[in-house]
């Protein structure tokens, strides 16, 4: 883990502040990378799933999380705000009625991409809960949110509708992020997003369009890089981290033996910690990385680099 005052080399982020999208429990990599932020000395913001908004604040409150905030110095890490946020709809007038009626959007309001920067309006009156208003500018933003309602489903039984779900709410949404989130963000600060080798690999079980939104990602972390590096001296990159038996993950359905997989036929034949990808993202986000942008750093044990899978049964006979 990133520690400020740390011998050696330290990555200081002391003074930086990070929006991080897409945390909403302990257990997941944008946790993680919040933790390492936290170490390193930012401050932190985090934007969460509204259905899951509740239980979150309601977790963080009762000091349910208490033993996974803690940092290498025996402090909490401290979040300075919790943000409702569903990153599939840019403004009010994009989410669906269905969605608006749905009690699990009950009670929370300005949760639209648009909402949390320029304003939105409402009655005539402008909404104040944005970061723009509460904190002025950011320096670090991660992309830590995926989903594809189809992603049981081999990609030749994938609908329309469940292809361009997983591309609206994997790889889109964090262009609309950085697209509004730009013009807050402090130059020479660092935007970081969340991929996996399913972007330039057969994953057999890994569907629903959900291999299509990660190459997506990647050749737009490519393109973003270019444009917010020259319009905002913004640099972009995304971690392709190895499997993780996060709750979210568990979606996929056979995340345990992604993780056996790995295990077995990586060149670092250990297990792959949370917190190795939240290091990585610390560095990204830090000067250290000055000169790196446009680039997918693997965090997997390796696993990346392996063209025959050592398990398997032709190669035990």
């Amino acid at each position: 883990m990133s520690q400020r005052g740390a011998q050696g080399l330290p990555i200081d982020l002391t003074g930086k502040r990070a929006f991080i999208a897409g945390v909403a429990d302990d257990n997941g990599y944008g946790w993680a990378i919040a933790k390492a932020l936290a170490a390193a000395g930012a401050e932190i913001l985090v934007g969460t799933w509204v259905p899951a908004l509740n239980i979150f604040e309601t977790s963080l409150r009762r000091g349910k999380f208490d033993e996974s905030r803690k940092l290498p110095d025996g402090s909490l890490m401290e979040i300075a705000k919790v943000y409702p946020l569903d990153a599939v709809y840019d403004t009010p007038e994009d989410v669906p009625e269905d969605v608006k009626a749905n009690k699990r959007y009950a009670g929370a309001s300005n949760w639209t991409v648009k909402c949390l920067i320029p304003m939105c309006l409402k009655s005539g009156r402008k909404l104040l809960k944005t970061v723009k208003n509460d904190f002025g500018s950011i320096d670090i933003l991660v992309h830590s949110l995926a989903n594809g309602p189809e992603v049981t489903k081999p990609l030749l039984e994938t609908s329309r509708r469940g292809y361009l779900a997983a591309i609206s709410a994997s790889s889109y949404s964090y262009v609309s992020l950085l697209q509004h989130f730009l013009p807050i963000m402090n130059p020479g600060g660092a935007s970081i997003s969340l991929t996996y080798i399913a972007s330039e690999r057969t994953i057999p079980g890994y569907g629903g369009g959900m291999s299509s939104a990660k190459a997506a990602l990647d050749s737009d972390t490519r393109i973003l890089a270019y444009e917010a590096g020259r319009k905002g001296k913004i640099r972009v990159n995304t971690i392709s981290a190895g499997p993780l038996g996060s709750r979210a993950a568990k979606a996929i359905g056979f995340i345990e033996k992604m993780i056996e997989y790995s295990y077995v036929n990586a060149p670092l034949q250990k297990e792959l910690l949370a917190d190795e990808v939240g290091n990585t993202a610390a560095f990204l986000a830090s000067p250290l990385a000055s000169a790196i942008t446009g680039s997918t750093v693997y965090v997997d044990n390796g696993i990346n680099t392996m063209g025959l899978a050592l398990d398997s049964p032709p190669l035990s006979t």
